[in-house]
């Protein structure tokens, strides 16, 4: 038989309010760094490629996150090109996989195959992963719709189980998807031997997914294609892609593929294997990848354990010290601290939920704010006033832009900045500045070979993000964030 193609397709939507205060809506969990200093997507671009070294991986993303997920597939390959799905708002993984389905079917092909990825997931035996993968390539090619089953280790109450059916050659016949258990249950799963981890990962024939598309959820097929008869084509350095448009995705109903395809065809498979997964998908979850002590303490930081057990201490350089505790979760962050009881970190959640409704910005950015152009931080602010901490990258700018509520003092620590401010274009170097009134536009640009530095100095009535009217932008802004 032929081999075709196999396309890693990323899935980097999920926003992991579990994982508040370190994953947030502008940054969330597939951005998180594990504890060997890499974040979990660029973990999944590594396997992809070690796995599918000749093609380029498919992410489907949010456009918010385009710019972060460029950068770091280019740690993992610096000169190959990404490529992009944007979506406006996360819709489910059914909406995400059909639309990479279609998208491969008119640009390589319904020979091609696809294998789903998501960016949130750690892998620790990836020799054992690969083996998977070649079974679950060759039963996509014989017509199967493929998943991974993970070997139990433990009654997880978390997760969702298949059943298995009539064993194959290389996997078995998938008999029945389990929504996640009760305690009870989930034991007898561990027990009786038949039943896997659903690892949410997947490896499918583009036609074959389709046409089972067509015949068990032609309504977020039907949707899917219409976001792809029009969409605004996305070109930048390193990333090229297909920018859906919200009026078209708004249509496309939220369902897991799950639900939408999965329980319902008759041509699944589920290979099983024991590769180490995890779904990072929770405090309990980091916990448990990390190095322990004898009694059960870790941390990521500088900490003190005094008469502690089974505590986990997730730290950003700051010294932490604990006494007397049990089975916590403390997370420090520079803008928030969370204390968690191990037995609930489901709940976190609600922390997320009840920011959201007093629209409090912890709910949604960190303390320092990644960019496509750098990073900024906020380092003090009031009612009238706030202060900011500016990164720009070498070669990279800023916007042009206009305030129409707040003056602003730009301050060069380091570096030499280029400068428009109203007509005029001029430099800055270290200890100068320049005063933009609001309603000017305005650059920032570094020129430079190093990164440039600057203090923002922010004055008005009102200092939201939201007060930016952009009229340039060499990322393809269109929005103001």
């Amino acid at each position: 038989m032929h081999t075709a193609p196999l396309i890693p397709v990323i899935l980097s939507g999920g926003t992991g309010t579990r994982l508040w205060p370190v994953s947030r809506e502008s940054q969330p969990k597939p951005f998180m760094s594990m504890p060997d200093g890499q974040t979990l997507l660029r973990k999944t671009y590594t396997r992809a490629l070690e796995i599918s070294p000749s093609e380029t991986p498919l992410t489907v993303t949010n456009r918010e996150y385009l710019f972060a997920s460029r950068d770091e597939l280019a740690l993992v390959a610096p000169t190959l090109e990404g490529k992009y799905l944007l979506e406006p708002e996360g819709r489910n993984t059914a909406g995400a996989i059909t639309l990479a389905a279609l998208h491969l079917q008119a640009t390589v092909g319904d020979h091609a195959v696809m294998l789903v990825l998501p960016a949130d997931h750690l892998i620790l035996n990836t020799a054992t992963f690969k083996t998977a993968v070649v079974k679950a390539h060759e039963l996509a090619q014989q017509g199967y719709l493929v998943t991974f089953g993970i070997e139990p280790q433990h009654p997880e109450t978390g997760f969702g189980y298949i059943k298995k059916g009539a064993p194959l050659e290389l996997g078995f016949e998938a008999a029945q998807f389990i929504e996640k258990p009760s305690v009870a249950t989930a034991t007898l799963f561990v027990r009786d031997g038949q039943h896997l981890w659903n690892a949410g990962m997947f490896c499918m024939q583009v036609s074959t997914f389709l046409s089972e598309m067509e015949q068990h959820a032609h309504d977020v097929l039907n949707a899917c294609a219409a976001c792809l008869v029009n969409p605004q084509e996305c070109a930048l350095p390193k990333a090229q892609g297909l920018e859906l448009r919200k009026a078209d995705y708004e249509h496309v109903p939220s369902i897991s593929i799950d639900h939408a395809l999965m329980e319902r065809s008759k041509r699944v498979a589920v290979v099983p294997s024991d590769m180490g997964w995890t779904d990072i998908g929770s405090w309990s979850a980091v916990r448990q990848i990390a190095i322990a002590d004898a009694q059960g303490n870790a941390s990521t930081t500088d900490s003190v354990f005094v008469n502690c057990t089974n505590t986990y201490v997730h730290g950003d350089g700051r010294l932490v010290a604990t006494v007397g505790t049990n089975n916590l979760i403390i997370v420090d962050t520079p803008d928030a601290l969370l204390v968690c009881d191990l037995a609930l970190v489901q709940e976190v959640r609600e922390i997320v939920r009840q920011l959201k409704v007093r629209q409090h910005p912890a709910y949604k950015l960190h303390q320092t704010v990644a960019r496509p152009w750098g990073t900024y931080k906020v380092l003090n602010e009031g009612p009238l006033y706030k202060v900011k901490r500016i990164e720009v990258k070498p070669g990279a700018s800023l916007s042009l832009q206009m305030h129409q509520h707040r003056n602003e003092h730009w301050i060069v620590v380091s570096g030499v900045a280029e400068v428009t401010n109203g007509e005029r274009v001029f430099l800055l170097q270290a200890n100068e500045s320049t005063y933009i009134p609001a309603k000017h536009k305005h650059r920032l640009t570094n020129l430079g070979q190093e990164t440039l530095i600057i203090i923002e100095v922010q004055s008005g009535a009102y200092l939201g993000e939201d007060d930016i009217l952009r009229f340039e932008d060499i990322y393809g802004r269109t929005h103001t964030s």
